[in-house]
């Protein structure tokens, strides 16, 4: 989740340690040497650098500077030394820590610092996107890959996250996930699995949020009552064209109204439709369209 943030400095460091000193530590008190907090921030510290393993977490703490082990709380040895923590101490708190509580105050951590670059822009209103994503390397023998709920904004930041089980969906996950975020006054977007009545109430009226919510035959008297607006007489407002991965993509949005006089919508607070439609060229003669 920290990753796309780049290297952890001091500074950021600093700002991490509140959110992590909240995450409860399994051990006992007796023969610890290492604090939960400074083990947490060591192994994030590597994390950003490309560690990937416990190997490789340990290799690099192995070689991380005084300075560091100091701004990240190691305390240090009578002879006036400080030592990393070694492979078995840190794959032994690893594996004990509750994994909840420490996902959820990154994605605290996350959500304040996207909460405050997005109050430095001047207007910018967040963006949220709501979707399901396999876990890469989940998957074992007895099971299928762990199903994660997550939520991201444009800089593809996970803010928080959900393990959806085999006997569940996405879709109760829906409220659970964002109900620990700060969403006043944020756009949220979702496709049609989360596309309920009362998950959608529950945003605004609750979380006092905005949302683009994708509308198939889940919902069908919604949308039959979009498909039936006047959309041949309105005009494309909004063009887009890509190329890529040997073919080319074009999109073309048209928005319309949605307000009682003009019929109304059954879905909750909607006062706006969006139509888009994608062409997508991959030859002369392969060509596909899309309506939305």
């Amino acid at each position: 989740m920290l990753v796309k943030l780049g290297p952890l400095d001091a500074g950021r460091v600093a700002d991490l340690r509140p959110y992590l000193d909240l995450v409860p530590d399994p051990r006992a008190r007796r023969g610890r040497w290492y604090s939960l907090t400074a083990v947490l921030l060591i192994c994030a510290c590597a994390a950003v650098w490309g560690a990937r393993s416990l190997d490789e977490l340990a290799e690099w703490a192995e070689r991380a500077p005084d300075t560091l082990l100091t701004a990240v709380g190691v305390r240090r040895h009578p002879l006036r030394w400080r030592r990393a923590p070694s492979r078995t101490t840190i794959g032994r708190v690893l594996g004990a820590v509750d994994g909840d509580a420490l996902d959820r105050e990154v994605g605290a951590y996350l959500a304040d610092l996207h909460d405050a670059s997005a109050r430095a822009v001047s207007g910018q209103r967040r963006v949220i996107a709501v979707d399901g994503k396999a876990l890469r390397g989940s998957a074992r023998l007895t099971a299928a890959r762990r199903h994660l709920c997550a939520v991201t904004h444009h800089r593809a930041v996970t803010l928080a996250q959900a393990e959806v089980g085999a006997k569940t969906n996405e879709t109760a996950h829906f409220q659970p996930l964002l109900e620990p975020l700060d969403l006043d006054g944020a756009l949220v977007t979702f496709d049609a699995l989360h596309s309920v009545q009362a998950n959608v109430a529950w945003l605004v009226e609750t979380k006092k949020a905005h949302y683009i919510s994708v509308i198939k035959a889940n919902q069908p008297t919604a949308h039959r009552q979009l498909a039936a607006l006047p959309w041949r007489d309105i005009a494309v407002q909004h063009t887009t064209a890509s190329t890529g991965h040997d073919r080319r993509e074009s999109r073309s949005i048209k928005t319309c109204g949605t307000a009682d006089e003009l019929g109304g919508i059954a879905f909750p607070y909607a006062c706006l439709a969006i139509r888009v439609h994608r062409r997508r060229r991959q030859s002369v003669r392969r060509e596909s369209r899309e309506t939305v």
